[in-house]
C-alpha cells in the first residue's frame, strides 16, 4: 500500500478547489482557445458494481471542472461487458450521482449507443492495415506479447491481407465463430516498451445479451478501443483518468490519431483515492457481498455511495472531504480520520441533540413526587439557535447508562458513585443514596437517589462544582429502539499486508457491527424519518435506517464523538 498521507490539514471552511494541476491544464487550454473554449468532461462508469468512495472523488472532480468552466460533465455507461452488466448497477449509480448533488442534464449517454460507429472504426483501421484478426488462443497471445523485460514476438496471423481479414471480422460479427476462436487485435508494435502498445485487442466474441441491446451484437469492444472513441464521439475535451490508465494513454492517442474522429480529448491522470481500513476494489467487494461477509452493497460498513448513506453520511462531508485531499499525480493513502472528521464538522452544525440511552440502569428519585412529571427545555443544537428548542419528560424513575455508575469508583471517575453528586443534562443534581443488586448473580439492578429541587436546570445559586454530566430519558416515557454500532470493517490500516497464501478478507473485524435491541430514546424521536440524522448526547453521531418498522426503530450509528483527526492535525502543527 502507498504511504500515508499525513500532509493533508483539515483546514476549516476552506475551498481547495483551483489549486490543482488539472484545472491548471484546463486554464492554459482556454487562454489558447483550444477546443473552441469549451470544456465538457464525462464520468464513465462500469455498471458491474456500486460506486464507492473513490468514485466520490472522480465525480466531484469532473463534475465540479465542468461546472467551475462553465462546460458540461456527460455520464457514461461503459457497458461493453455484457457478462457482468446489470440494469440494478446502472439504477444505482445514478441514484447515488444525484445524492452526491450532481445531474447530467440530457447528457447521458452508453457505450452500447455508439457500438455500430465503434464497428465502423474498427473495419477502418483494418483497411488501412492497422488491424487483424487473430485466431490465436488466449494462452499464446499472452506468450507471443512478452514481458516487460522481454520483447513481444509478431503472430503469425499477423500478416493476413485486408480482405481476409475483412471476411473474419464480418463472420465474428454474424456469429460464425465461436467464443475464443479469434480476436481483432490493433497491428501496432510488438517490440514497444509499452506493453499496451504490443498489439492490444479491440473485439472478442462473447455470445452473452446485452441489458441495452439484447442479442444484436456478439462481438465487444474492448475498453481501451472503445474508451477514446466514446470520449471523441461525444466530443469530450478532457478525459479524467486516474493514473492506472497512465500507460494505456499512448494507446488512446493511437487510436484517434489512425481514425478521423469528430474531436480528440486529452486524457489527464490523477491519483486514486486510497484510506486506510478499506478495500475499495470492486472485485473485492463483490466478493464481500456474494459471500456473505456483509449485508448488501448498501451494508453500512461498506465504502459504498449506498452504504454511506444508509449509515448516515452526508453528501456535503463527502464533498468538503475530496476537495480537502485535492487532486495529486503520486498515490497516496488518506487516513480514514479525515473523512470522519469531515463528517463531524457537517453533523454537529446540521444533527439535533436528544438523549438515548443504550445500555439501560434503573435509577429511582426517593424524594421527587411519584406521580409528578415536569416538561423540561432543551435546546436542539447550541451551533444553531434557528434549530429550536424541545421539551423532554422527566419523572420519578429514570434510566442512565449502566458504565456511568461505579460501586467502586476508580481515581478520575467523575460519574455516580454511593454518596457522590452528578448532574443530569437539562434536569436537576441526583446524589446516590444505596442500590439493589440481583440476589442470585450479584449485579446491581437498581439505584436509589435523591435530587436537589433548587438544581433545576443543572446549576445551583451555591456554586458548588458538580464534575460529572449524565443523559437519562424518563422510564415512562422513553421509546425502545434498536441501535446498531458500527466500527471498521478491516482490523488493519492496510487490510491487503497480509502474509503469503492469505486472503483479504482474514483481515476483517469481527466486532465491525454490535446490535443493541434494547436501548430508550427520549419520546421526541418517535417522529424521527428514515435518514433522520442526530447525535445522542455523549454516544455520537445516529441516523434512522431504512429497515425501521412501526414496531421497531432501528438507529445506525454514523461516527462517534471521538475526533482521532483534530489530534493528528493539533501534533502536526505543533
Amino acid at each position: 500500500m502507498e504511504k500515508k498521507n499525513t500532509d493533508i490539514i483539515a483546514k476549516k471552511d476552506e475551498n481547495l478547489t483551483g489549486l490543482d494541476f488539472i484545472r491548471e491544464i484546463i486554464r492554459n487550454d482556454l487562454k489558447q482557445n483550444k477546443n473552441n473554449g469549451q470544456v465538457i468532461t464525462r464520468f464513465p462508469p462500469e455498471p458491474n458494481g456500486y460506486l464507492h468512495i473513490g468514485h466520490a472523488k472522480a465525480i466531484v472532480l469532473n463534475f465540479s471542472v465542468a461546472e467551475e468552466f462553465k462546460g458540461r460533465c456527460h455520464l457514461r455507461f461503459d457497458d461493453t461487458n455484457p457478462t457482468k452488466e446489470e440494469m440494478e448497477y446502472i439504477d444505482a449509480i445514478k441514484k447515488d450521482i444525484r445524492w452526491l448533488g450532481y445531474d447530467w442534464d440530457d447528457h447521458e449517454y452508453y457505450a452500447s449507443d455508439y457500438f455500430e460507429k465503434i464497428y465502423d472504426y474498427a473495419v477502418q483501421l483494418v483497411k488501412k492495415g492497422k488491424a487483424y484478426v487473430d485466431t490465436l488462443t488466449s494462452d499464446e497471445i499472452r506468450e507471443y506479447r512478452g514481458t516487460l523485460t522481454q520483447a513481444g514476438k509478431d503472430s503469425p496471423y499477423r500478416n493476413r491481407s485486408v480482405e481476409e481479414n475483412l471476411s473474419l471480422l464480418e463472420k465474428m460479427r454474424n456469429g460464425e465463430m465461436e467464443e475464443g476462436a479469434c480476436v481483432l487485435r490493433a497491428r501496432i508494435d510488438m517490440a514497444s516498451g509499452n506493453i499496451n502498445m504490443r498489439d492490444p485487442s479491440m473485439y472478442r466474441i462473447l455470445k452473452a445479451s446485452h441489458p441495452k441491446t439484447g442479442d444484436k451484437w456478439c462481438i465487444y469492444p474492448m475498453y481501451d478501443f472503445a474508451h477514446p472513441l466514446s470520449d471523441a464521439i461525444e466530443s469530450i475535451t478532457h478525459s479524467l483518468c486516474t493514473l492506472e490508465f497512465e500507460d494505456h494513454r499512448p494507446l488512446y492517442d493511437w487510436f484517434l490519431d489512425q481514425l478521423s474522429t469528430p474531436a480528440h480529448p486529452r486524457q489527464i491522470e490523477f491519483a486514486r483515492l486510497n484510506i486506510t481500513y478499506t478495500v475499495l476494489s470492486k472485485r473485492k467487494l463483490l466478493h464481500l457481498v456474494s459471500e456473505g461477509h456483509v449485508k448488501g452493497w448498501d451494508d453500512p460498513r461498506m465504502p459504498t455511495l449506498s452504504g454511506l448513506r444508509r449509515r448516515g453520511y452526508t453528501p456535503e462531508s463527502i464533498k468538503v472531504f475530496c476537495n480537502r485531499i485535492g487532486v495529486a499525480k503520486s498515490n497516496s493513502v488518506v487516513d480514514i480520520a479525515l473523512l470522519e472528521h469531515c463528517l463531524r464538522e457537517d453533523l454537529n452544525k446540521t444533527a439535533n441533540r436528544v438523549m438515548v440511552v443504550l445500555r439501560p440502569l434503573k435509577v429511582i428519585i426517593d424524594n421527587y413526587p411519584d406521580e409528578k412529571v415536569e416538561e423540561l427545555d432543551a435546546i436542539n443544537n447550541p451551533e444553531d439557535e434557528s434549530m429550536g428548542k424541545r421539551t423532554i419528560p422527566f419523572s420519578k424513575v429514570i434510566y442512565i447508562e449502566r458504565e456511568d455508575f461505579k460501586e467502586d469508583p476508580p481515581k478520575k471517575f467523575f460519574r455516580l458513585a454511593i454518596g457522590r453528586e452528578v448532574r443530569l443534562k437539562h434536569a436537576y443534581y441526583i446524589r446516590c443514596e444505596s442500590i439493589v443488586k440481583d440476589e442470585k448473580t450479584g449485579d446491581i439492578i437498581e439505584l436509589h437517589c435523591t435530587y436537589d429541587p433548587r438544581s433545576k436546570g443543572g446549576w445551583t445559586e451555591d456554586g458548588r462544582k458538580v464534575m460529572g454530566t449524565l443523559h437519562w430519558v424518563s422510564t415512562a416515557h422513553a421509546i425502545k429502539v434498536q441501535v446498531n454500532l458500527y466500527d471498521h470493517l478491516f482490523l488493519k490500516e492496510d487490510p491487503e499486508n497480509l502474509p503469503e497464501g492469505s486472503d483479504f478478507t482474514s483481515n476483517l473485524n469481527p466486532r465491525s457491527m454490535e446490535i443493541i435491541k434494547d436501548c430508550f430514546a427520549e419520546p421526541s424521536l418517535k417522529n424521527a424519518q428514515v435518514g433522520d440524522r442526530f447525535q445522542f448526547l455523549r454516544q455520537g453521531y445516529f441516523c434512522l435506517d431504512p429497515d425501521t418498522s412501526s414496531g421497531r426503530m432501528i438507529f445506525n450509528r454514523i461516527v462517534n464523538l471521538r475526533d482521532s483527526w483534530a489530534k493528528i492535525e493539533k501534533s502536526i502543527l505543533s
